[in-house]
């Protein structure tokens, strides 16, 4: 894929170094493909348009004391995603930004996460308010979003830095 103007590759290709291993666990399943998807969570939201994701059979015990309402954080692999580009130059910021400045899915890691509410379970099918991501993108984790824990010092009164 070609690049634009300020924007650099790394000096190698992450897939190949082959660190460590992920089990994916699932499948996300969203209404999105290349040229439709909603460029974050809070886009895809907009839209109103649900997804499920769809757990392997043999991790139903994984949901257990999880319920609809609940807030959680997904962590999904970005197969479809670049893995080489260091530093990009998106439309919606100032000038180039390193991929960790930026939540840009073209990343040596392609792990993205998103804060998705649980609207319903069915056996090993969670569905979720929404997701921005393609049909079909593997699931890493989930974990249950809480405020005690995960909210930034400062978050309730507004005082933090974007």
């Amino acid at each position: 894929m070609a690049i634009r103007e300020g924007e650099e590759r790394l000096g190698f290709d992450p897939a190949a170094r082959g660190d460590a291993s992920i089990a994916f666990l699932g499948r996300i399943r969203t209404p999105w493909s290349k040229g439709d998807c909603p460029k974050n969570i809070a886009r895809a939201r907009e839209t109103g348009q649900g997804a499920r994701v769809e757990l392997l059979p043999e991790c139903e015990a994984l949901l257990t004391g999880l319920a609809p309402g609940r807030w959680v954080m997904l962590l999904y692999w970005m197969d479809r995603a670049e893995r080489d580009i260091a530093v990009q130059r998106p439309g919606h910021v100032d000038g180039p930004r390193g991929c960790f400045a930026i939540r840009t899915p073209a990343r040596p890691n392609p792990i993205s996460m998103a804060c998705v509410q649980v609207t319903g379970i069915e056996g090993t099918t969670l569905h979720i308010d929404a997701a921005d991501c393609f049909d079909g993108t593997p699931l890493v984790d989930i974990k249950p979003w809480l405020p005690t824990v995960d909210a930034p010092p400062g978050a309730a009164s507004g005082d933090i830095s974007v």
